[in-house]
C-alpha cells in the first residue's frame, strides 16, 4: 500500500481556511500572543461568526493552525511492499528537510516563542496545543515509516518511539533552541540539505540492519 501524503490534518482544510489559518500566522509573527479573533477576522476578511464556526473558539483556532504547520513537514511517498533502503533514506531525508524548513520559518519561530512564554507564565494553553498537535502530530506521521523499515528488515528497534526521538533529536540538534534564543540562523537549501542527510545516515548506523550494509559502506567509501 502506497504511503500518501494525503494523511496529514490541512488537507482536509478548505482552501478559505488555509487562507484564515496563514492570516494566524502572520498576525502571530507581527503581533506575538497579543492576537485575538478579531483581528484574525479583519486580516482574512471574513466575520467572527465565521471563525466560530469552522474553529470554535480562540483555542480551536490555534489548534487548528498549529496542526496546519505541522501538516508542512511530510515524509514522502513510498510503497509499504516494495520498501527498499534507498526510498526509506529518502523519505527519511524528506521529513528531515521539510522538518528543518518549517521550524526554521519565521511563523514556527514565533509559534514556538508565545508557546514557551505562556507554558513559563502559565498564561495561555498554545503550549500544550502545540505538543499535542505539532511534535506528536508529527510523530504519528512518520513512526509508520520507519515500522514499515523495520517490517522490510531495513531498520531495527524495539520501541517506535524512541527511534522517532532518536531521528528527531540528531535532525534538530540545537537549532530549534537557537532559533528560539534570538540566534540570527538561516538554513540556505543546501546546508537544509546536507543537514537531512547527516541526520538520516547517523540514523542508519544506530539502526541500520545487516541487508543495508553494502549502501552504506559504499556511501562511507
Amino acid at each position: 500500500m502506497t504511503q500518501a501524503a494525503a494523511e496529514t490534518q490541512g488537507e482536509t482544510l478548505t482552501a478559505r481556511q488555509q487562507a484564515v489559518l496563514d492570516a494566524v500566522l502572520s498576525l502571530m509573527v507581527e503581533k506575538g500572543s497579543r492576537l485575538t479573533m478579531t483581528a484574525v477576522a479583519r486580516r482574512a476578511s471574513c466575520s467572527k461568526e465565521t471563525l466560530y464556526k469552522w474553529f470554535g473558539d480562540r483555542d480551536g483556532l490555534l489548534t487548528a493552525t498549529v496542526q496546519w504547520q505541522a501538516s508542512k513537514v511530510r515524509a514522502g511517498n513510498y510503497d509499504r511492499q516494495k520498501l527498499d533502503a534507498g526510498a526509506l533514506r529518502e523519505s527519511l531525508k524528506r521529513f528531515a528537510a521539510n522538518w528543518l524548513e518549517v521550524i526554521s520559518s519565521p511563523t514556527s519561530i514565533a509559534l514556538n516563542r508565545i508557546g514557551v512564554s505562556q507554558a513559563a507564565s502559565r498564561d495561555g494553553n498554545l503550549g500544550s496545543i502545540m505538543l499535542a498537535n505539532g511534535r506528536f502530530a508529527i510523530g504519528e506521521r512518520l513512526k509508520p515509516v520507519l515500522e514499515a523499515g523495520r517490517e522490510a528488515g531495513l531498520i531495527d528497534f524495539d520501541d517506535t518511539e524512541t527511534a522517532f526521538r532518536t531521528l528527531f533529536g540528531l535532525v534538530g540538534r540545537d537549532v530549534q533552541i537557537r532559533l528560539l534564543l534570538g540566534d540570527p540562523l538561516t538554513l540556505s537549501k543546501a546546508e537544509i540539505a546536507q543537514d537531512a542527510e547527516r541526520a538520516t545516515e547517523q540514523f542508519f548506523t544506530l539502526y541500520g540492519t545487516a541487508s543495508d550494509e553494502p549502501r552504506r559502506s559504499k556511501i562511507n567509501a
